[in-house]
């Protein structure tokens, strides 16, 4: 059996920064594990320009930010493995993996990062009527099919689903000779980045219809037309508002899943929300020693964010390595020393979950998405109903990962509480919640204590 101090389960963006990470933290047994034939993961196919901004200060393809990651992994002589699948893992962290060389074969990590990545959710899921023609690809295959394997999937196109592969692929589709004929989104607002917006539709001229989706597919051997309707609040068509599009193709780009089939295998506790792994501020999950990072914890919309976690994730690897090596085992934490993160009016999810402040060092972000958008709004975090810091944003939209940042000061605050909550803007709904629910100590806030701290 092999053994390594640190095991890295997928070569993207998030695997390799890890793997850096951990290898400048002092730890020189490393192994990544990459099932594709190349390291970059997705980025691979991703030719067009917007990485790198945060984490390089320029402006790069996805093939030339991945490069820049795979040639330092290579100068450190990190080791790593293609075409190699996991298909296991043990709760004493024993790896099971497949290869066309190596066929069938163990290893034993002291500490594992899952960074697995995420993969598309499939027409199944949509319950769309219809026959089941050629010509309906993921957003995904499609940017494969066109970048890497040279083959454009059709000349007529619609597109279902406003997230960020859909919308660069109506760009890179019209730029092919494509017609993009419209874009529709079931939502109230868009998936994607607002640049993604601008860049890819308003540019080209192609309509994006929000609360629409598709009601039939027609075509038996091959798309013929799709049909959209408008739908209410309920998400439900309208009847009355259908459009029949003629098209040979259908793309979906209907959100990401996070590929957790392995962390169910080891049991590490899975957030409803974001489908990935539940972390505490060092990315560690409720495994000891097995971290998660990038889209396999929760969906990015850049890939500088899921570089900088990853960073994060690698380095506390190392440590939680490092304190094994030494002989100092990492006692459970005690109740009244772990903060609870809690999303709550307007916060669809926090990333991380909860904090043990006594371990942060100097500071420490917390990344969240609202459910909805909201203009000329702040998100108001309170700790044990006590108000805290509050972020000012004209807009807060959905598509758009948000941060906030406990500096010293707020680390400070918050040591020894139970509670931190986070809301959106002031709204009637949020004040009775907090009427209701919020604590001074052992008592309920008084309604004019409330109408203060709001």
């Amino acid at each position: 059996m092999d053994c390594y101090k640190i095991v890295i389960i997928g070569g993207g963006p998030a695997g390799l920064a890890a793997a850096i990470s951990a290898k400048q933290a002092g730890v020189d047994d490393i192994l990544i594990l990459e099932r594709d034939d190349r390291l970059g993961g997705i980025l691979n196919q991703c030719i067009h320009n917007g990485f790198g901004l945060h984490t390089f200060k320029e402006e790069l393809t996805g093939p030339e930010y991945a490069a820049r990651f795979i040639e330092r992994v290579k100068e450190l002589g990190i080791t790593y493995c293609l075409h190699t699948m996991v298909i296991d893992i043990s709760e004493d962290k024993v790896i099971t993996a497949v290869s066309e060389k190596e066929g069938l074969r163990h290893i034993k990590a002291e500490a594992i990062v899952l960074a697995m990545g995420c993969r598309e959710r499939p027409r199944g899921a949509l319950n769309i009527p219809g026959y089941r023609p050629a010509g309906i690809y993921n957003a995904g295959t499609a940017q494969r099919l066109v970048n890497i394997e040279g083959y454009m999937p059709g000349k007529e196109v619609v597109i279902l689903g406003s997230g960020d592969i859909g919308l660069i692929m109506a760009r890179r589709l019209t730029l092919e000779g494509a017609k993009v004929k419209v874009v529709a989104e079931i939502m109230p607002y868009s998936g994607g980045l607002k640049r993604n917006i601008v860049q890819c539709l308003d540019d080209f001229g192609i309509p994006l219809k929000l609360s629409h989706t598709v009601v039939d597919i027609k075509g038996r051997e091959r798309v013929e037309a799709v049909t959209i309707a408008q739908v209410d609040e309920n998400r439900q068509p309208v009847p009355g508002t259908e459009e029949t599009y003629t098209c040979d193709t259908l793309l979906l780009s209907v959100g990401l899943i996070p590929e957790n089939e392995l962390s169910e295998k080891i049991h590490v506790n899975l957030d409803a929300r974001t489908n990935g792994p539940v972390v505490n501020e060092s990315f560690e999950t409720s495994v000891p020693g097995v971290f998660a990072c990038g889209n396999v914890l929760h969906v990015h919309d850049l890939v500088d964010f899921v570089s900088e976690e990853a960073k994060a994730a690698g380095i506390r690897a190392a440590e939680y390595v490092q304190r094994e090596a030494s002989g100092e085992k990492t006692s459970p934490a005690q109740p009244e020393k772990v903060l609870t993160i809690v999303p709550q009016e307007g916060i669809n999810y926090t990333v991380p979950k909860y904090i043990h402040p006594d371990k942060v060092k100097d500071a420490m972000k917390i990344r969240f998405r609202v459910k909805q958008i909201y203009e000329n709004a702040a998100i108001r975090v309170y700790v044990d109903g006590e108000p805290m810091m509050r972020k000012k944003k004209r807009i807060f939209a959905p598509g758009e990962m948000e941060e906030i940042t406990l500096g010293r000061k707020e680390l400070e605050q918050i040591k020894g509480k139970k509670e931190l909550m986070m809301f959106t803007h002031r709204t009637r709904k949020m004040w009775k919640y907090m009427k209701m629910h919020l604590r001074c100590g052992d008592k309920f806030i008084k309604t004019w204590q409330i109408k203060h701290l709001i």
